[in-house]
């Protein structure tokens, strides 16, 4: 096999041999939908034209053997049988977890090279995690030939990532990287994995989606985003439900005052975020992209106020957008930083990310990083 993309060639000069292939897994951004995973609720992620690339090759052994060009340091070699959370530090515990993951659900799977790369932007919310661990997922499925469904992908990478990475995170990073499809948003119930695309043209209705990246890095292993995960999951046994999904929002008001104090915000925002999937899906169905505005302006403010987990960056984001023409603006992602998308009028793209820049000069923070997103295929072999 004779390399013909930069990848094979850089796997080449770190391995000496030639990959098996090439697998890519892509970043997403959520457009509503925030902290409902991990509570059973509904998301509306879509997958991003940038993508996590892994190229492999599989051994006749059981070592497995990491390189990444975002990575200054020498491969990272660990062997299949000494596997266990705790074991593989930084980078490499990710694709290393999604190996250990697939080895513990009993799949015949051995040793490889993998040599990574990526154009998903680290520490932006931009599930460049999930990206790694589906590309990884996908590498293996086929190296190995385990014949796994999408939604078992998922699964597996999700698991690496809450057991073996130490992050408690929902699965819809996961399900998005690997089950979205070009020109849709999916609609996602994150207890059934029941999954829908529902389609998204953008450009059709003159818009685009700029994504803010205020290079606010965050690390959800802090222990922040397990005590919000921990706050709701105790909220729900204290209302006598299984998760925070099974409150209706007619039964709200009576919920919040049986609460402690501390709990409640959480709670309003995981059930009025669940009611703006629901209406979001609505009106993409009806085929109103425009009115997707003001709900996600309505979600920063639920994540700003209740959640608690925007950022001054990431609310001068919102504000500058909104002020520039924006349709509406949010965080996107578990927050403590990252991105802010905006849904834009395509002739005002421009001059809403000057906005933001401008006001980011003015505060003194370090200018962002501007892109437009339009919804992208999940993982899939590309050599």
């Amino acid at each position: 096999m004779t390399p013909v993309h930069p990848i094979e060639a850089a796997f080449e000069d770190r391995f000496g041999t030639a990959p098996d292939g090439v697998w890519a897994a892509p970043g997403r951004v959520n457009l509503i939908g925030e902290h409902t995973d991990y509570n059973d609720g509904f998301a509306l992620p879509m997958a991003l034209p940038q993508t996590t690339r892994a190229a492999a090759r599989r051994r006749t052994d059981t070592l497995l053997r990491l390189h990444s060009t975002r990575s200054e340091g020498a491969v990272t070699e660990v062997r299949l049988d000494a596997l266990a959370p705790g074991t593989v530090p930084g980078w490499a515990r990710y694709p290393a977890g999604v190996v250990w993951a697939l080895a513990e659900a009993g799949h015949p799977v051995g040793g490889a090279d993998l040599h990574i790369d990526s154009t998903v932007p680290t520490g932006a919310g931009l599930s460049s995690s999930a990206a790694l661990e589906c590309a990884v997922a996908a590498a293996y499925d086929d190296l190995y030939g385990l014949g796994l469904g999408r939604t078992e992908l998922a699964r597996a990478a999700q698991r690496a990532e809450h057991v073996f990475a130490g992050v408690p995170c929902g699965i819809m990073d996961q399900m998005a990287s690997v089950c979205a499809t070009e020109g849709a948003a999916l609609h996602l119930d994150s207890r059934t994995l029941e999954h829908r695309q529902v389609p998204l043209d953008l450009a059709g209705h003159g818009l685009e989606l700029l994504v803010v990246d205020t290079r606010v890095s965050h690390d959800l292993a802090d222990g922040a985003y397990a005590a919000l995960r921990a706050g709701c999951e105790r909220a729900a046994r204290l209302l006598g439900l299984p998760a925070l999904r099974d409150l209706a929002p007619d039964g709200l008001a009576a919920a919040l005052t049986a609460l402690p104090a501390e709990l409640a915000p959480l709670v309003r925002h995981v059930v009025t975020e669940n009611a703006r999937v629901e209406a979001a899906v609505a009106r993409l169905d009806a085929g109103d992209v425009p009115s997707l505005g003001p709900l996600l302006t309505e979600g920063h403010a639920s994540l700003r106020v209740d959640y608690g987990v925007s950022c001054a960056e990431t609310d001068l984001a919102v504000t500058a957008a909104l002020g520039a023409g924006a349709l509406g603006a949010r965080m996107t992602g578990a927050g403590f930083g990252g991105c802010v998308i905006a849904l834009t009028p395509t002739a005002l793209t421009g001059t809403v990310g000057d906005a933001v820049t401008t006001a980011f000069r003015a505060a003194g923070h370090r200018p962002p990083h501007l892109l437009t997103a339009t919804p992208s295929a999940g993982a899939t072999r590309t050599a």
